[in-house]
């Protein structure tokens, strides 16, 4: 007897255990996925030290977001945390690891949206700010408006206390390196101006919180070598983000121009409201068929208010990392995992 009741002890503890490290404060179920890009990633191009760096930073990124949601916290403030620590890093196109525009200088782009009010907030080219994301944040919550760009955005950030820094901060000597390769490939000819680099780099994540309310948050310095004042999908609401409660939440990487005019992050919501398609099928259809018919390449996160997480993506490789709704950590970067 004294051993049947030990075992059921036991098993209830396991329990409680599991779902105290797969739900928020109040029971529900709670999730977040990240990504840092996508594009020609290869195991042969990529050193075991840096796989392992970059590993270990979307490891720590995802994880400190899910603490958020275990906590209790707001889908907002999960994807928030996520971003500025990928920002914070110098090896992720955001915030200090961006590349460098044709005139040789850091243009920022970020958004962010919530998925119970469809409130958003973007910042497009802006220079210095440390982390963009928390400027697309405060344009959501502290301005009548949805997007500032350029100058005003910067003179609003000042406004809002939000961090600067000054150019070196921003610049790593791999990322000036790939910016003289592609003016010399333009200058012979074999790549124009603006066109991606092999990696297609940008951060974002989209979470599930408590209360059932989804939310996402994209982050980028753009294309190497790209035209100043050039602007992708990122801070475009439904293009490179887009979080509605009754569909799903997503965050894009890759050549912003297809997915401006694709508008990826909303069909792929939209077909999951509207035409009862899986969160997974639908990512699909958008990426996997709609995309490649247009050439572009690049892929997603999503998040449905079931839980469900989609890392979908239709180049080689693309830095990813999930917790999902059992409390299981992943992380990927090639397409075989």
């Amino acid at each position: 007897m004294k051993q049947t009741l030990a075992a059921l002890l036991i098993i209830s503890l396991l329990a409680i255990a599991a779902s105290t490290a797969t739900a928020g404060d109040n029971g529900s179920p709670v999730a977040i996925a990240i990504h840092a890009g996508a594009g020609t990633i290869r195991r042969e191009n990529l050193a075991p030290e840096d796989e392992a760096r970059i590993r270990s930073r979307l490891e720590e990124a995802v994880t400190a977001g899910h603490a958020v949601l275990a906590s209790g916290g707001t889908s907002l403030n999960a994807v928030t945390k996520a971003i500025t620590i990928l920002e914070d890093a110098p090896f992720f196109n955001a915030g200090r690891g961006a590349v460098f525009n044709a005139e040789g200088k850091n243009e920022l782009d970020a958004s962010i949206m919530d998925g119970e009010t469809l409130n958003a907030g973007a910042v497009a080219g802006v220079h210095n700010v440390r982390n963009p994301v928390l400027l697309a944040r405060k344009v959501m919550t502290e301005s009548v408006h949805v997007m500032l760009i350029g100058e005003g955005a910067e003179a609003f950030a000042r406004q809002q206390g939000i961090v600067f820094e000054d150019d070196a901060y921003f610049h790593t000597d791999y990322r000036w390196e790939q910016l003289q390769k592609a003016k010399a490939r333009e200058r012979e000819n074999a790549q124009a101006s603006g066109t991606p680099d092999t990696w297609l780099s940008t951060v974002g994540a989209v979470a599930l919180d408590s209360a059932g309310n989804l939310a996402a948050a994209t982050s980028t310095g753009g294309m190497t070598n790209k035209q100043w004042g050039r602007v992708g999908d990122v801070p475009v609401i439904g293009a490179g983000t887009y979080a509605d409660n009754e569909s799903c939440a997503v965050s894009a990487t890759g050549h912003g121009e297809y997915f401006i005019r694709a508008t990826v992050a909303r069909d792929i919501c939209a077909r999951v409201e509207y035409t009862g398609a899986s969160l997974q099928e639908a990512a699909d259809q958008v990426v996997m068929q709609k995309l490649v018919e247009m050439e572009g390449s690049g892929g997603i996160i999503a998040l449905d208010p079931q839980g469900n997480i989609s890392l979908t993506f239709n180049s080689d490789g693309m830095y990813r990392a999930s917790v999902d709704t059992k409390g299981k950590v992943y992380t990927g970067i090639y397409k075989d995992e």
